[in-house]
């Protein structure tokens, strides 16, 4: 193990690093208020929406990240639409280099499409783990539908749905090693690069897997204090 050679790379790991943080957050961000949105559709029985949010859910879960970031990637700008143009978008991607944005942008919205069907199911599992009983409780108090949602409902679904949530991030957090694809500089794109050039596999692989490990390690953790703190609420 050439240890020079870690030492000399630690700081472009560190930056591919924050990089892959900050496509993680905001696609864990926008998946659980898609999440939610779905839930919500159910919750308050909006056919419109909640036909469109169970075609949604099926195709975002039965197709690969991979095929969905092509096709962000590649196709819909054929068809002259932009995703970093997008006001929300374009606000995000402000933070990275221009040359990136086109790039960054897909990323986030493949990783929220991804996630935010995973999150819906997992928010439902915990809606329909609640009781009939406690649906009612609320209404029987005075609680509008929403105010029984909110206050009632939606803490016990989600402390009942925390730990699916959990390997739900986690997992999107892994899955952001796929945006190498389309050449976002994160932690596998540059692994892959620096090995094209040294051959140096065994310490590169070794930087890969700090790198994710301090990504994931200290977020599962804090993971794990929150959902007892939830169950013990």
């Amino acid at each position: 193990m050439d240890f020079n050679f870690l030492l000399h790379y630690i700081p472009a790991f560190a930056q591919a690093a924050f990089l892959t943080i900050k496509l993680s957050f905001f696609g864990i961000v926008f998946s659980l208020i898609i999440g939610v949105f779905c839930v919500v559709a159910s919750y308050f029985r909006i056919r419109i929406f909640e036909y469109f949010c169970n075609i949604y859910i099926e195709l975002a879960r039965n197709t690969p990240l991979l095929i969905q970031l092509f096709f962000l990637y590649y196709a819909l700008p054929k068809l002259n639409i932009h995703l970093e143009q997008m006001p929300i978008l374009n606000l995000i991607c402000l933070s990275v280099d221009e040359s990136l944005r086109p790039a960054f942008a897909c990323a986030i919205a493949g990783l929220s499409f991804l996630g935010g069907a995973y999150m819906a199911e997992s928010l439902r599992t915990g809606f329909e783990a609640i009781k009939k009983r406690q649906f009612e409780a609320g209404l029987s108090l005075g609680f509008t539908s929403f105010q029984n949602l909110r206050y009632v409902i939606f803490p016990q679904a989600l402390a009942i749905s925390m730990p699916s949530i959990s390997a739900n991030m986690i997992f999107l957090i892994k899955e952001t090693s796929v945006v190498s694809i389309i050449a976002l500089p994160d932690l596998v794109n540059l692994m892959k690069g620096l090995n094209s050039l040294t051959y140096k596999t065994d310490e590169l692989l070794f930087m890969l897997f700090l790198g994710y490990l301090c990504i994931i390690l200290p977020l599962s953790l804090i993971l794990s204090y929150i959902e007892k703190r939830l169950r013990h609420a």
